[in-house]
C-alpha cells in the first residue's frame, strides 16, 4: 500500500477496500482447508462474507474435490477483485 502514499485517496481507498476483499476470500479458503470449526463465530462471518463476494463465482467450476472447487471459486473472485480493483486504483491516481 506504501506506493499509494500521499496520492488521491480515491485510489487508495479502492485499492485498500480490493485487498480487504481478498483477504476475506483467502481467508475462508485457508480455514476451509484447515477444516476450521463453522459453529465458531469468526469462522462463520468469515464464510457469510466470503459466500457474498464469491457469489457470482463459487460454483463456477464442477471439480469432484470440494477442495479444489472452494480454492478455485473463492480464489478466482479473489483474484478478480485484486486485478480490477489495482487497475481502478491505478487509473485514479493518473487522474
Amino acid at each position: 500500500m506504501s506506493r499509494y502514499r500521499g496520492s488521491n485517496s480515491a485510489g487508495t481507498a479502492v485499492a485498500v477496500i480490493a485487498d480487504i476483499m481478498a483477504v476475506i476470500l483467502g481467508l475462508w479458503i485457508l480455514m476451509y482447508l484447515l477444516d476450521a470449526n463453522r459453529a465458531n463465530d469468526l469462522v462463520q462471518f468469515i464464510h457469510d462474507a466470503a459466500a457474498w463476494l464469491a457469489g457470482w463465482s463459487r460454483d463456477l467450476f464442477t471439480f469432484d474435490e470440494a477442495w479444489a472447487r472452494v480454492v478455485a471459486g473463492y480464489g478466482l473472485a479473489a483474484i478478480v477483485y485484486l486485478f480490477i480493483g489495482h487497475a481502478v486504483a491505478n487509473r485514479l491516481h493518473r487522474h
